[in-house]
């Protein structure tokens, strides 16, 4: 099994635990997920079996999309529901005061990583730090947040859709959101609806996942190393470039049966097997190799 399945992860597991389960249940050591979700958060988790392992890099930079419930005049130490409470304020703002300072989040922002987050810091995890009662100094990353619908609101809650790039914390946009109305907030709860392309109703439960594995038809589920690179345009060797490709080597122009000179192509045996990610160097004049998946 090489490919993407994609998980519907369920609360109060680990995106660890979903690849340890998921080990037990197929019967295979190589598995990743591509991108974490807190233990309370739940939704979309792409999982990469065998040889689709080296798409992390590629699946993890995605864009996410989530539905978040904020609730406003709470603070925690953890920036959700889970963690202690740090300050209580009533909450007087509109409904107009709250929409506009939510918009005004649009586009490329700064944010600073919460504390319960596993992050490191000289080596160590910014939460096992929040643990022993300690706060270190982190810098700000750039984030960008390319939507925000707010879904419905009944203060102090506001349950809204928010499409963001990769690495950015929601339930810090949540604290954000309260600092900027000066009434506090942090996040009550967190459904990752979309990672990349694949959606909520793409994905599938653990206990589905055992369920279609004992019958037999868990392998329709699979997506296969080709399909998820189909945005990438598909070139073919000719029969004296297939020597080459097999041993994953560059490949000169004059051993491809169609030719794309730009950006990344998915290599193509003479027969049409697919077998790696090139790209055209205009240097040197050829098919360099960015990932094989022989």
């Amino acid at each position: 099994m090489d490919g993407v399945l994609v998980i519907r992860k369920e609360k109060g597991y680990t995106s660890h635990d979903v690849v340890a389960k998921l080990r037990g249940i197929l019967h295979m050591k190589k598995i990743g997920h591509t991108g974490t979700l807190d233990p309370d958060a739940e939704g979309v988790l792409p999982v990469v079996l065998g040889r689709a392992t080296k798409l992390v890099d590629l699946l993890t930079e995605k864009r996410k999309t989530y539905e978040a419930l904020l609730h406003l005049g709470i603070e925690t130490d953890t920036q959700d529901m889970t963690g202690t409470v740090l300050n209580e304020k009533p909450v007087t703002v509109s409904e107009e005061e709250v929409k506009a300072v939510i918009e005004s989040f649009l586009g490329e922002q700064e944010q600073i990583p919460p504390m319960y987050s596993a992050l490191k810091v000289n080596g160590k995890k910014l939460y096992e730090l929040a643990r022993e009662g300690k706060t270190v100094e982190r810098k700000t990353r750039p984030v960008c947040f390319y939507e925000i619908e707010i879904l419905e609101m009944d203060l102090p809650m506001v349950r809204f859709s928010v499409t963001c790039s990769k690495g950015t914390y929601i339930r810090t946009l949540c604290h954000d959101i309260g600092q900027k109305l000066g009434c506090g907030a942090c996040m009550e709860e967190l459904t990752r609806t979309a990672s990349g392309e694949y959606r909520w109703e793409d994905s599938i439960t653990l206990d589905e996942v055992q369920k279609e594995m004992e019958e037999g038809i868990l392998e329709k589920r699979i997506l296969s190393i080709s399909e998820v690179l189909k945005a990438y345009p598909e070139i073919r060797c000719n029969k004296f470039g297939d020597r080459l490709l097999l041993n994953g080597n560059a490949l000169p122009d004059n051993m491809t049966e169609t030719q794309h000179k730009k950006g990344w192509v998915r290599m193509c045996t003479s027969e049409g097997n697919f077998l790696g990610i090139y790209e055209w160097d205009n240097k040197k004049h050829r098919y360099q190799p960015q990932k094989m998946f022989l």
